[in-house]
């Protein structure tokens, strides 16, 4: 018998969960602080805690063993990943959570298409169905009437 954390689908669904998560709470924290600023602090926190975790799990290696096209890219997914902060952050600042979230999840569309586009993914008739089925679902939530 399987472990359930030896499975990706157990690992994308508590993704999901904290996911949800930060949104409330984000929402709830920036209510009286600019939103950049509330992303700094949200960054120490990562920092501090995933910090602590790699270190007590032994899972550190020699900076000297990570190959240059590693570092470019984990470089560039870093700043893709600030920019995401702070863009969403400011909308959870200007807009409500459940507005703001679904459009966001429209990384899951844009992640699929990319992938086919630049990665060489394939996507079947059904992959492209849930696609299409996320980015209505987006616009439907949020979608001021």
């Amino acid at each position: 018998m399987t472990s359930p954390f030896d499975s990706w689908v157990f690992w994308a669904l508590l993704s999901a969960v904290f996911a949800s998560l930060t949104a409330i709470f984000a929402k709830i924290g920036i209510a009286d602080i600019d939103s950049d600023f509330a992303t700094l602090i949200r960054t120490i926190v990562i920092v501090i805690v995933l910090a602590g975790i790699v270190l007590a799990m032994g899972k550190t290696q020699p900076l000297n063993t990570v190959s240059g096209k590693t570092w470019l890219f984990l470089v560039l997914s870093g700043l893709a990943t600030g920019a995401s902060w702070l863009a969403y952050f400011r909308a959870l600042k200007l807009g409500q959570a459940s507005e703001v979230a679904p459009v966001d999840k429209l990384s899951v569309v844009l992640v699929a298409i990319f992938g086919v586009l630049f990665l060489g993914e394939k996507l079947t008739v059904q992959g492209w169905i849930g696609v299409a089925l996320v980015t209505a679902g987006a616009v439907t939530l949020a979608w001021r009437v």
